[in-house]
């Protein structure tokens, strides 16, 4: 027997165990185990050996039973000699009475007792394979959508969701919470109970008689060749036709296997709609009602053939498997990541705990160094306002500087030969500010080195400062040690003697270079008293000199003279005077 029947039949015979349990205690007494024994013997067509429940359980004769001590004796004597050849409704008739008699509520039930056990082996089919046996919220869905869709409903979505808030915690319903449920009309409202009935029904027939598909058809005889209308209905292994719907009376089988196809055909014989399937041994031609049904019969033989070729179960039970698979999945995902957060909280901690700590001891080492770092910072803030002073002065000199290079430059420019000697002036006078501004950055690199210094005298005193607390610690340091820490900071402070006196250095340079500036200045003002005397001598003289004014600001004229030597006016007098010449010339010709 394969697992799945041992698990469907396991599954019925664990309902009719507990309802013998009569005061939950989760055993039964043996004389009740016997005749449910022999019931389920007589309808699994097993032969029953009455002695053999009194020799399994010889050594337990103090009492009933537990569904743990019944499992061995269920499993040798009856289980594994179950064969496939006995009608499995009346096995689950069986045990649905012995449940139903005590647990099934039949006040305000809208379905008749076969309809509940309809619904009740439906759970067994969907429920999950562990026990108490339970039907999860998504096997829940699938079956009232299926039910839905059986009763010509449309399914509401949203009814359903404030049902799973209904259900909180629990997410899954036993047999008779979901009887209590369907019955009550509660995802069937609108709907009268033979809709309700037949709903329940062809559901059952397609889940648990395996009636893939059914209904009406027109089929030509082997014989007579004449036509005939029969019920037919779908197996994942055969299709069966019967003379009506009610079943009593069948009239013959097509067995379906890999090599079995199934084709539409043209319209003959005044029939529409045909089809034939082909099987090994004979053929069968039938005609459908219209085309759509025509469609649908031929995609659902089709799919069963199919299935048959490569050896998969029929849709319905393979759907449940890959449903069970996937929560299965998911679960395991679940947990798996259950147990990654753990372990991630769990190196959360301890990452905190070594950060608290590592906190303290940066607390500790700030403190520290929280004087020695107030007592640099106020020397520095001591050294930038010192060197934004003089950059204050400087950049008034300068200002200065410009002005009066400004003055002397538009002075200047009366004639040309001084204007080339002020240039050379001028840029002796750059190249004198190019120095100074060279020894600025010489003191910029002086005070960084001594700012870097600073610091690593700080650090080199945090060092000290924490080798001395170890010293404290331990009391095992050498005097050796302690020695080459002082010879280290004696050469950090000479190191830093040195950069002072270096800095000093470098500002007596920049003081040089600012008396030399002056120096230039001055013979500059000289130069500016000893041509202003007789600048008004040559003004008057065209092309000797002329002051230059400051131009537009559009695109200068370029002249032999070079750009920006002439202005419009003196250019237009100058091309007048030419023009006069040149007729002059030509006159006297």
């Amino acid at each position: 027997m394969n697992m799945g029947l041992r698990e469907e039949l396991l599954k019925a015979i664990w309902h009719a165990f507990t309802a013998l349990d009569v005061d939950k205690s989760g055993k039964v007494s043996k004389s009740q185990l016997k005749v449910l024994s022999h019931n389920l013997c007589t309808v699994m067509k097993i032969p029953h050996d009455p002695v053999a429940l009194e020799e399994h359980f010889r050594d337990d004769d103090e009492g009933p039973v537990s569904n743990q001590g019944y499992m061995p004796y269920l499993n040798r004597f009856i289980l594994d000699k179950v064969q496939d050849n006995f009608d499995r409704m009346d096995f689950n008739k069986m045990c649905w009475t012995l449940s139903a008699r005590k647990n099934l509520n039949r006040n305000h039930l809208l379905i008749s007792d076969d309809d509940a056990c309809k619904i009740w082996c439906i759970f067994n089919f969907l429920s999950e394979e562990r026990y108490p046996l339970v039907m999860v919220t998504e096997e829940i869905e699938y079956f009232l959508r299926k039910l839905t869709e059986a009763m010509g409903g449309s399914w509401i979505e949203e009814k359903f969701e404030e049902y799973k808030v209904q259900l909180s915690n629990r997410q899954c319903l036993s047999v008779w919470q979901l009887i209590e449920l369907v019955g009550k009309g509660q995802f069937s409202k609108g709907m009268d109970r033979q809709t309700l009935s037949m709903g329940i029904t062809e559901v059952f027939q397609e889940l648990i008689l395996d009636m893939l598909k059914q209904g009406y058809m027109m089929k030509k005889g082997h014989r007579r060749k004449n036509w005939t209308e029969r019920w037919f209905l779908l197996k994942p292994n055969m299709i069966s036709y019967y003379v009506s719907e009610d079943l009593t009376e069948k009239k013959g089988d097509i067995l379906l296997d890999g090599n079995c196809c199934v084709e539409s055909l043209p319209d003959k014989e005044g029939k529409k709609c045909l089809f034939y399937i082909k099987c090994s041994d004979k053929s069968f031609e039938i005609s459908a009602s219209d085309k759509k049904k025509k469609q649908e019969w031929i995609q659902a033989i089709q799919t069963c053939i199919t299935l048959l070729k490569v050896g998969r179960p029929a849709p319905h039970h393979e759907a449940r498997q890959k449903r069970r698979e996937m929560r299965e999945k998911q679960q395991a995902e679940q947990e798996e990541l259950e147990l990654r957060m753990r372990e991630l909280q769990t190196a959360n901690e301890n990452k905190q705990r070594e950060l608290e700590a590592l906190r303290k001891k940066l607390e500790d080492a700030a403190t520290n160094a929280a004087e020695e770092e107030h007592r640099r910072l106020q020397t520095q803030n001591e050294l930038q306002d010192l060197y934004r002073g003089e950059m204050e002065k400087e950049k008034m000199v300068r200002q200065q500087m410009e002005e009066q290079v400004a003055q002397k430059s538009s002075e200047l420019e009366q004639y040309l030969q001084r204007v080339r000697e002020l240039e050379t002036m001028f840029h002796s006078l750059e190249e004198a500010l190019e120095e100074e501004k060279q020894a600025r950055q010489d003191e910029e690199i002086v005070r960084k080195l001594q700012a870097r210094l600073l610091e690593e005298e700080v650090s080199k005193r945090a060092e000290l400062e924490q080798i001395h607390l170890y010293q404290q610690q331990t009391i095992s340091q050498t005097q050796a040690e302690k020695q080459e820490l002082e010879r280290e900071r004696l050469a950090k402070e000479s190191a830093l003697q040195d950069a002072m006196h270096q800095l000093q250095q470098l500002e007596a340079d920049r003081q040089g270079a600012l008396e030399q500036y002056e120096e230039v200045m001055k013979k500059l003002a000289d130069a500016a008293n000893n041509t202003k005397s007789w600048k008004d001598k040559v003004a008057q003289h065209e092309g000797l000199i002329r002051l230059i004014q400051p131009g537009p600001k559009f695109p200068q004229k370029i002249t032999n003279w070079g750009p920006a030597s002439f202005t419009d006016t003196e250019l237009s007098l100058r091309e007048k005077d030419w023009q006069e010449k040149k007729s002059k010339s030509a006159s006297t010709q």
